[in-house]
Parts: C-alpha cells; structure tokens; sequence
C-alpha cells in the first residue's frame, strides 16, 4: 500500500470531510445553542434569587430552583424564608427539601419560619418539626408564639355571646352579676390538640359562679373579690387546654336582685293558693255535706208525716173491729 496517495485522492478525501464536518457541525451548534438558551432562561428566571441567596449565604442552587418550578413550588417564597433563617441563625435544620415538603402540604412557610425566628429570640423550646406541625393543624403558630412571649386578656364573658356580665347568687340569695378578665399565654406544649379560648371562658365562668355560690353572703364576695379569683385559679382550669392562665382579675361587680327574697315572695304565694283552694275544697265540701243533711232532713220529715198519717186509719180500723171498745171496758 503506498505511504501516499495521489493528488486527486487527496483532495477527494477532503471534500468529503468537509461535506460530514458540515452537518455535524451544525447539530454541535443547535446543541451548544439550546444549551445556552436554557442558561439564558435560568439566568433570566432564577438569577436574580440564587445570586440574593448566594449572596445571602443560602445554601439554594440551580438545580433546586428548576426542581421547585417543577413541582410547582413558589421558588421566591422558599428563597426568602431560607435567607430569613439563615440570616437569624435557626442552624441547619432548615433546608430548601423540608421548606418544600411543608409548602406542598398546605403550610404557611414564611409565617413558619417568622415563628421560629421569634420563638428563637424568646428562648422559647420550638423546632422545626413542631412549627411546622402546629401550622398544619390549623393554629396560627407565629400569633401562638407571640401570646407566650406577649400575653394576651379575654374578656369572660365573651362579648361575641350577648352577654356582658355573669350571674351568680349567694347563700343568702342576693345577686352579683360580675365581669372578669382572664390574663392568658400560650402553652406550645399542648397547641395541638389543647381547647381554645371559648373552654378557657366557659371554665372561668363556671369556677366564679360557683365561687360566689358557695360563699355566705354576697358582702363577702364584694370585700374579698381576690378571694374568688384565688379559688378558681387552684382549681386547675387550664388542663388540657392550648393556653396557660397567668391571671383571673374581677373587672367589675354590680349587685342584681334579691333572688332568694323573690323566690320566698313566690313560694308565700304559692302557698298562699295553695291553701285558698283546699279552703275551698273544704267549704265545698262541707256546703255539700249540708244539702246531703238537708235532704235527708226532709226525707225523714216525710216519713214523719206518713207515719202520722197512718194513726188515725188504725184507730178507725180498730173502733170497726171492736178492738177499742174491749181494751176500753
């Protein structure tokens, strides 16, 4: 085989390769084309987010903002709550997967992350796992963990109700109709799951009725109206409840009416009528027994005058008989 070829060999053999060198590099070109087209649009889309995050010392890349467009996650609302727990130093723990997960859920990310971030500033005990589960649950975690920080006052009874004041009577029947206000915080331990505020109102209220129903006089409630707040306060009412009672304050305490008179008032009347109609069933009665002598009366009388009746017959029946005469003689 000969080292080298001919001229027209030669140049045979270059026309062909650059009849393949052609095609090929344009495929080269579409590639490299489509390849920086999808840069172009990850640049334009997502470059202003990941050079704030990287900026930001977020650990957010490229990959994961394609993914979270993919899944159809809001990539700018998972970038923000990242550099809002990176810049407060909530560790690592909070990572762009689980901030997804929680977004895909139907949870409030930012408000989780808000939570935490002031939860932290508190020195409250609050991770992760538990704000994201109390989110989920339907409660407002960040409001929960600004009531423990920032206690919050309910008004007992709740004005939503119609009803501005309780009303509770004494031993000695008089009324007090009294208005409270409960100091509570929030019990992170116990959010989900624990009662709501209207257990909280309605646990209060039965504590001071019964209170004030157990006390003498109504004097000794409007004296000692702590005395009332102590005694419901050792009775534990906020067990098993989202809250924790700080304070029971007696706003204010009106005095209503004498129940217990009234209800004498009533109860004198009451037997008032009830002995008016046995009176009257008495005289009925006795007006009955009267007519029954009357006509037994008369009855008699009858039986009188029949009686009577009959003596001149006999004696006329004994004169024709004889009978009269020989008695007679």
């Amino acid at each position: 085989m000969p080292l080298f070829l001919p001229a027209a060999e030669a140049r045979l053999l270059a026309q062909v390769d650059r009849t393949l060198a052609v095609p090929i590099f344009i495929a080269v070109a579409i590639v490299l084309a489509l390849v920086g087209l999808v840069m172009l649009l990850l640049v334009f889309n997502y470059g202003q987010l990941w050079f704030q995050a990287y900026w930001s010392k977020a650990p957010v890349t490229f990959f994961e903002l394609l993914g979270m467009s993919l899944r159809k996650v809001n990539a700018r609302t998972i970038v923000q709550a990242m550099i809002m727990a990176t810049q407060a130093g909530l560790g690592r723990d909070i990572q762009a997967r689980r901030l997804e997960a929680h977004y895909l859920a139907g949870g409030d990310v930012p408000r989780v992350i808000r939570a935490l971030i002031a939860a932290q500033r508190a020195g409250l005990d609050l991770d992760f796992d538990k704000a994201c589960a109390i989110d989920l649950a339907g409660r407002d975690v960040l409001d929960a963990v600004q009531t423990s920080v920032n206690p919050k006052v309910i008004d007992c009874p709740d004005s939503a109700s119609g009803k501005t004041t309780l009303s509770a009577v004494a031993k000695n029947g008089v009324e007090l109709k009294i208005r409270a206000r409960v100091t509570v915080r929030t019990n992170l331990q116990q959010l989900i799951g624990g009662a709501t505020e209207e257990t909280i109102i309605a646990r209060v209220g039965e504590g001071i009725i019964t209170s004030i129903g157990s006390s003498e006089s109504h004097f000794v409630v409007m004296e000692h109206p702590d005395q009332i707040s102590k005694a419901v306060l050792e009775r534990g009412l906020d067990a098993q409840t989202a809250f924790q009672i700080v304070s029971i304050d007696i706003a204010d305490i009106d005095v209503g009416e004498n129940i217990g008179a009234r209800l004498q008032a009533d109860q004198a009347e009451a037997d008032t009528r009830v002995a008016r109609a046995k009176a009257e069933e008495r005289r009925s009665f006795a007006i009955a027994k009267e007519q029954e002598m009357k006509a037994a009366t008369a009855e008699n009388r009858a039986r009188l005058l029949q009686a009577e009746a009959l003596v001149p017959k006999s004696i006329g029946d004994a004169f024709r008989a004889g009978r009269f005469e020989s008695a007679k003689g």
